[in-house]
């Protein structure tokens, strides 16, 4: 199985980068192949809106901006599995996870049910509060209505801060690792 890991903060050691770590290990040590994105690293800028709202997302469900995005886009349809790593922006995800994020629901979202490049595919939702540790649950929230709108499926939703860090890491590489193994929903056995 080919599994996206896509992390969105500029800190390279910080509680996102260990998280997306953790995913990547346990996606290994399953066997799966990993693609890992760090959307701070590529030109992945925000949704203009382009048109009259709707631009080319709605209609040919691609976006007309120019950027890194459109080969992410097209890489994740041959994508098996997705884990998005954020951290915890006041509240929210990452303005670079918002931004992808926000233009990927706007070209697949408007898909007729069941043609999304992400239909039925499991996402690990994780969101990394460094900081105060909070706002990680209305972090999560968001990220579920993305998974929910693109018409992928929730696998986990993982929230994680400084003082979970730990077990919380070891949750998330046993997430990745059952996510690989479980492939198409089937029970895994022990």
């Amino acid at each position: 199985m080919n599994v996206f890991v896509i992390t969105s903060s500029p800190n390279k050691d910080g509680l996102t980068a260990a998280c997306a770590a953790a995913a990547v290990e346990g996606i290994s040590a399953a066997g799966g192949e990993v693609t890992q994105i760090n959307l701070n690293d590529l030109d992945v800028s925000q949704c203009n809106a382009c048109q009259n709202g709707w631009g080319t997302c709605q209609s040919e469900h691609r976006c007309e901006k120019d950027d890194d995005f459109q080969s992410i886009h097209d890489s994740l349809s041959k994508a098996d599995a997705l884990v998005l790593v954020s951290p915890v922006y006041w509240g929210e995800m990452s303005e670079s996870a918002k931004g992808f994020t926000d233009r990927l629901r706007r070209c697949e979202a408007t898909r007729p049910r069941g043609e999304s490049v992400l239909f039925g595919k499991p996402v690990i939702a994780v969101a990394a509060a460094g900081g105060s540790g909070g706002g990680m649950i209305t972090c999560l929230a968001s990220m579920e209505r993305w998974i929910n709108h693109v018409t992928a499926r929730v696998f986990d939703l993982i929230p994680v801060n400084r003082w979970s860090r730990e077990y919380k890491l070891a949750a998330i590489r046993e997430a990745a690792s059952t996510m690989e193994r479980d492939r198409f929903g089937e029970t895994v056995k022990p």
